[in-house]
């Protein structure tokens, strides 16, 4: 929560502190090399594939527990085949130290259990016995390609309302943008809507422009794919993408308000770690906002 004479620069440098970043587990280097990349105790996310395997992202945890970082392993609910499944996984999850999960319904077409989403795990009852209570759930910005938003604000009222009754602390982590534009307007409506959870909003790290793209596609952001593809302008012509722009309209909204809920960011790296460290690194500096103009990385 900044205070009223926070300067976009501040602001800028803030979020760069309190940023955490997306790696899937067989992109994750040695701790060796993941502490020279992220300063210690930062919050490292650990998807779970579509072929993904448990074990696969409790090693992943492991590592990043080894190189001082925090993980925050995801529990796609339609990856879960029995709730001695969902038992045993948690099970692991807090024997490895870990006490956060990132929770979300899964890009599986069906389910492969009893867990169609979110609220289904919630109401399994298996987390809060486990003790796990520190939770991020997803939002989407620009819509989902599948589901309505009425189910969607139905489905963080439900959220919402477990973790009141389990004193859960609870947080969301949005979808990448491309723009801030949608961001903002999704943050005005949840504010206006007393919705007060801290907020990351989800931004791709520097990478190329082609491949972004690709992944914006399978992702279902495919409106603002089309539009960034169209987009003239350095980033076009270099074939690179920066999340510096999203980054800076983020600060200015955080320097405009004298209190305001959480706000961070959280980079999707996409193979592209050692690239995001650094653009990170450039903004923690003091003169970070000239390290890092618009439109590079």
């Amino acid at each position: 929560m900044p205070p009223p004479s926070t300067t976009p620069r501040a602001a800028l440098r803030d979020l760069a502190l309190g940023a955490s970043v997306e790696i899937l587990p067989g992109q994750l280097p040695s701790p060796e090399v993941l502490a020279g990349h992220l300063p210690r105790g930062a919050s490292v996310y650990i998807p779970y594939p579509p072929k993904g395997r448990w074990p696969d992202t409790i090693a992943a945890c492991e590592q990043a527990l080894a190189a001082g970082m925090k993980p925050v392993p995801h529990l796609p609910a339609r990856s879960v085949r029995s709730a001695r499944e969902l038992d045993d996984w948690l099970a692991s999850v807090v024997e490895t130290g870990v006490d956060s999960l990132m929770l979300m319904a899964g890009d599986r077409a069906t389910p492969a259990g009893p867990y169609p989403d979110t609220p289904a795990l919630l109401d399994s009852g298996l987390l809060a016995e486990h003790g796990l209570r520190r939770l991020g759930v997803t939002s989407y910005p620009e819509g989902h390609p599948l589901i309505g938003q009425a189910d969607l604000d139905e489905a963080l009222r439900r959220k919402r309302e477990y973790a009141r009754a389990t004193g859960s602390e609870l947080w969301i982590v949005t979808q990448f943008v491309f723009s801030p534009s949608p961001a903002l307007a999704w943050l005005a409506r949840m504010r206006d809507a007393g919705c007060t959870l801290p907020v990351r909003i989800g931004l791709p790290g520097p990478v190329a422009l082609g491949a972004l793209i690709g992944y914006a596609v399978r992702s279902g952001v495919v409106a603002s794919a089309r539009a960034l593809k169209r987009k003239p302008g350095i980033a076009r012509l270099a074939g690179r993408w920066s999340p510096t722009p999203v980054a800076l309209a983020l600060a200015r909204h955080l320097a405009a308000r004298e209190t305001t809920p959480a706000l961070d960011i959280h980079l999707f790296t996409f193979g592209g770690l050692a690239d995001a460290a650094e653009w990170l690194s450039k903004l923690r500096k003091p003169d970070g906002l000239a390290a890092c103009p618009p439109g590079t990385s």
